[in-house]
């Protein structure tokens, strides 16, 4: 009987802990505004992850004035799915993951003072990641997570999109984005009783895109951003977290001619996951701009289920 209560135990309070992070990636997304508390939390090996979900973003598109677009506005509604694995490299937790994202565009806005509008709909640049965790978060199974307690954990990402979302190279604005972005990120979390502090370094690196508006090349620069979360744990492995991020860079240029279009913004966003039993979890999140200079300055809201199996759950 005690072998079972301490079992059980350790479910519950691994349940917070390995409840999984999640990238949602759509046209708002396009110069990295994600905010993605918990990323770096140590989770026991040989776990799996299934994710499923929605999205919905609406807000304004500014785009350079160098362009003939005024009034832009958009709205998406986004469906994902996703997979995770936790593993151990090196005797260090790292974890694995895919998101497939498929989306309904709605955007209207002028083009040289006539009124247009764009709707689309198809599958989303699909983005793969690994994280690994270097400092504070050894590979442990599910029974040895039971002895582990978070100090200082620091670990390393790289995010790939690929350039598989539905893109027309006739239009101004699609779902996919015709290019590579890779996307390194330094990251440290630091637990202190029930709470969380956590702060992330990142750059995002475009390839070209070599079919804009007709054929053009268009280039953009790196966007380097900082982000930070305040997360707090609750009685029954309920968690919430406070976040913002701030990101700049991202200059882009069309045949060789450089935009006046640099990015400058600020986001701030909530999370709330709970789990309803061992296996099954739901997120909702949310994010809004503070101050944007160019990009998008939108509106965002989600929920997403999650199933976790394996690693002697």
């Amino acid at each position: 009987m005690r072998l079972q209560f301490s079992d059980a135990i350790v479910r519950l309070a691994c349940m917070s802990a390995i409840m999984a992070f999640i990238f949602i990636s759509t046209v708002f997304y396009a110069h990295a505004q994600t905010l993605e508390p918990r990323a770096y939390t140590n989770t026991p090996v040989g776990m799996n992850f299934l994710l499923a979900g929605y999205n919905y973003a609406d807000g304004a598109l500014l785009f350079d004035p160098s362009l003939p677009v005024t009034d832009a506005n958009a709205r998406v509604d986004m469906g994902f799915a996703g997979y995770v694995r936790s593993l151990g490299v090196a005797d260090k937790s790292a974890k694995f993951g895919v998101l497939l994202p498929y989306a309904v565009l709605d955007a209207d806005g002028y083009v040289e003072g006539v009124f247009r509008t764009r709707e689309d709909t198809g599958m989303a640049d699909p983005s793969f990641y690994f994280t690994i965790n270097l400092h504070g978060g050894p590979a442990l199974s599910f029974e040895e997570f039971s002895d582990y307690q978070q100090d200082t954990i620091i670990g390393l990402s790289l995010k790939v999109t690929v350039p598989l979302g539905v893109y027309d190279a006739d239009k101004l604005l699609n779902i996919g984005t015709n290019r590579w972005s890779f996307k390194p990120e330094i990251g440290i979390s630091q637990a202190i009783g029930h709470w969380t502090l956590e702060a992330a370094l990142s750059a995002v690196i475009y390839t070209d895109n070599d079919e804009f508006d007709n054929d053009k090349t268009r280039q953009q620069d790196p966007v380097y951003s900082a982000q930070g979360h305040v997360v707090y744990t609750f009685p029954g492995h309920i968690w919430a977290s406070v976040s913002a991020t701030y990101f700049e860079g991202g200059r882009t240029s069309i045949e060789g001619i450089s935009n006046n279009d640099p990015l400058q913004n600020w986001r701030t966003g909530f999370t709330l996951a709970f789990p309803l039993n061992l296996n099954h979890s739901i997120k909702v999140f949310g994010n809004s701009g503070v101050s944007t200079r160019t990009g998008t300055d939108y509106d965002a809201l989600g929920v997403a289920w999650q199933y976790r199996w394996g690693g002697d759950l």
